[in-house]
C-alpha cells in the first residue's frame, strides 16, 4: 500500500518510515515525487491545517494521504502560540525570535504549563484524525543544543529540557511520535479487519 506523506521535511519522512518498517506500507514524501506545492495553513486549529494539507494532495493524486500540523500551546497565553508557533514573532521559521518573544510574554507569568500538540489527518476515502501531546513547562531561559523550535525552553517532567534529549529519544517521546503511533495502531487494526 502506497501512502503519500504531505511534507518535504526529510527528518519527518525518515522518522515516519522508521516507524512503519515492519508493515506492508510504502511511505512516499512530496520530496520523493518532486512536488513543491505549498498549502496555505489558514485553519484556526491543528486539525484544520492538517486537513487542508491532506485534502489538497488527496485531491491531486487520488491516493491515501497523511499530513500533520503541530505547535506549542501555552494555556495561560490563551493557547498561543498554537497554530502560529512557527510564525509567532512574525517571521516564518526564526526559532531565536520566536523563543525571545515567548520568554518576553512569559516574564512575569507564574503559570508556566505548556504542551506540544500534533494532529495527524489521514485521508483514504474517509477522513481520520489522531492527536498526540507532550506536556511540560516553559523555562525562564534557553538551554540545550539538540532539537529545534521551542525545545530549549521546554522543561519535561524529568526536569530536563527537550533540547537536552538526543533526537532518537525525542522521536520516541514527542507529540508527533504519539500521534503517528495512534495512526499506526489504526492501520494495523484496519489491516486485521481485512484479513
Amino acid at each position: 500500500m502506497k501512502i503519500l506523506l504531505a511534507t518535504n521535511n526529510q527528518n519527518k519522512t525518515e522518522e515516519i518510515k522508521a516507524m512503519i518498517n515492519n508493515l506492508d506500507i510504502e511511505i512516499v514524501s512530496l520530496k520523493d515525487i518532486g512536488d513543491s506545492d505549498e498549502v496555505a495553513e489558514t485553519g484556526t486549529t491543528f486539525s484544520e491545517n492538517a486537513y487542508l494539507k491532506a485534502k489538497h494532495f488527496y485531491d491531486k493524486y487520488k491516493i491515501p494521504v497523511i499530513a500533520d500540523d503541530s505547535g506549542l500551546v501555552v494555556p495561560s497565553l490563551g493557547d498561543r502560540p498554537g497554530v502560529n508557533s512557527a510564525r509567532f514573532a512574525g517571521t516564518h521559521g526564526n526559532d531565536e525570535l520566536n523563543n525571545q518573544k515567548l520568554l518576553s510574554e512569559m516574564r512575569d507569568n507564574p503559570n508556566r504549563d505548556a504542551y506540544f500538540n500534533c494532529t495527524v489527518c489521514y485521508i483514504d476515502k474517509e477522513v481520520y484524525y489522531f492527536d498526540g501531546q507532550l506536556h511540560g513547562k516553559i523555562a525562564n531561559d534557553l538551554f540545550g543544543s539538540h532539537g529545534f523550535g521551542y525545545d530549549p525552553l521546554f522543561i519535561l517532567s524529568d526536569g530536563k529540557r527537550l533540547a537536552e534529549k538526543p533526537m532518537q529519544v525525542k522521536n520516541q517521546i514527542s507529540h508527533r511520535a504519539k500521534a503517528f503511533k495512534k495512526w499506526l495502531e489504526f492501520m494495523i487494526e484496519k489491516r486485521k479487519n481485512y484479513e
